[in-house]
């Protein structure tokens, strides 16, 4: 398993400079060994020298403990290894210096001259401990295997572990890149999920706000010409008998309509649940709750008794549209309203939602009018131009009469509905009092 940055250095448990216990321990172990072999080549030296023996023991013993710095300081450690060349020791501490020098990030130029000093030195010495084998009669080759073996040497010496450092350089320097991306990666990766959850959570609270606004819009305008008609009712129970029976008959067939609008939202709501994931973050594509909404307020428009109310399907067949204002408009002045309709411009298709939230918006000013202001004269006016259709219903103030009539229960939730509804297509959605002491509700949405 690839590890990342971050547990690379969560696993950094070395003291000092070493990054882990074992790179002590190598480091150690190399040290010593160069110790030892300078310890030994110092005590030649001091023979050749004319020095002390315990001098070339403990020079060499010095000198070759440095590489235990390595890792530290290797630019002293490959000085050191140039320095003590001339007496011919060091030649690991010498190998290992170069490898650590040109692994480190230090810039090019620095290994590239390190390297050319180091290079150059063992040349030299080699050139001159040959020539002095030559003269001592050690050797007695021709002249030119002098040059031959002095720049062989110096290579072998200095070329392989430059080589392999640059290598091993790069390679660790590539590795640290990928883990530092791994680790953005995951860090996105987690910021993503957050966000994605967040999303969710919202589109929950976006979704149980529409849906609400769809049961709303369905069913309160039933449940309201429903109490219109139960207050008539009431009204007219002992003068007009026959009329009391009309109003009970459409009392009851309202009632039923509007539980069957409310089984069929509730029963797709259900089959909704059922097809949604709960974890965000490994969600194959979770069926979004708008289409429950949409699906819910179809469901409930195709289930209206009779020939088709209010909420009868439009053209399409995937709910209520522009062509069922005059049924709308007819329930609502079976229920006791004055309702004018005027049409400005061609009648022509829109989009699906376009006529839907036509359609609602002028089904839930309706319903604010028997809530508010039962028996005013109302007008409805319905404008289709070239890039847009505009609707305002506009009544006038209440007739005076029983209060309890013209003051039917209210959530306030209407009005928010409507503006949701327009917002949400880019339209202009504006509602007030009138001065003649009614209601204006106007809408404009791009067609």
């Amino acid at each position: 398993m690839t590890r990342t940055g971050e547990d690379l250095r969560a696993a950094v448990t070395g003291p000092w400079w070493w990054a882990r216990r074992r790179s002590v321990v190598l480091d150690g172990g190399l040290a010593v060994a160069s110790a030892a072999e300078c310890a030994a080549e110092g005590i030649a030296f001091s023979g050749d020298a004319g020095l002390p023996v315990p001098v070339g023991l403990v020079f060499g013993l010095l000198a070759g403990s440095v590489l235990l710095l390595r890792r530290r300081w290797p630019i002293a450690v490959v000085l050191v290894a140039i320095a003590v060349t001339p007496a011919q020791m060091g030649f690991l501490m010498s190998v290992v210096g170069l490898y650590t020098l040109a692994a480190s990030e230090l810039p090019r130029r620095i290994i590239g001259a390190l390297s050319g000093m180091s290079l150059a030195g063992s040349l030299i010495v080699t050139f001159v401990r040959a020539r002095q084998d030559m003269a001592s009669g050690a050797l007695s080759i021709g002249e030119w295997f002098v040059p031959f073996v002095s720049v062989t040497t110096a290579l072998g010496m200095t070329a392989p572990p430059v080589l392999l450092g640059l290598y091993v350089g790069a390679r660790r320097r590539l590795m640290e890149s990928l883990r530092e991306r791994a680790d953005s990666l995951e860090r996105e990766l987690q910021l993503l999920a957050e966000r994605a959850e967040e999303r969710a959570e919202w589109a929950r609270g976006e979704e149980r706000t529409r849906i609400a606004r769809e049961m709303h819009d369905v069913v309160a305008h039933r449940v309201s010409l429903m109490v219109v008609h139960a207050a008539a009712l009431q009204a007219v129970a002992r003068k007009d008998p026959e009329k009391a029976v009309k109003n009970a008959a459409l009392v009851g067939d309202m009632g039923r309509q509007a539980l069957t609008e409310l089984r069929e939202m509730l029963g797709v709501l259900r089959a909704g649940e059922s097809l949604s994931v709960p974890d965000a973050r490994s969600a194959p594509a979770p069926v979004p709750l708008a289409a429950v909404g949409y699906a819910a307020a179809a469901a409930a428009s195709r289930q209206v008794g009779g020939s088709g109310g209010a909420d009868g399907p439009g053209a399409g067949g995937e709910g209520p549209s522009l062509a069922d204002l005059d049924e709308l408009l007819g329930q609502s002045r079976t229920a006791g309203m004055a309702v004018v309709l005027s049409v400005e411009g061609e009648l022509r298709a829109y989009a699906a939602e376009v006529e839907q939230t036509a359609f609602r918006v002028v089904q839930e000013a309706l319903t604010n009018v028997h809530k508010h202001a039962a028996g005013a004269k109302t007008y409805v006016r319905v404008a289709h131009r070239l890039s847009e259709i505009a609707m305002q219903v506009e009544n006038g103030p209440p007739p005076e009469g029983d209060p309890e009539r013209a003051r039917l229960p209210s959530g306030g939730n209407g009005l928010v509905g409507m503006k949701e509804r327009v917002s949400e297509l880019g339209g202009v959605f504006v509602s007030g009092p009138t001065d003649a002491g009614g209601f204006r509700v106007s809408a404009v949405i791009p067609a």
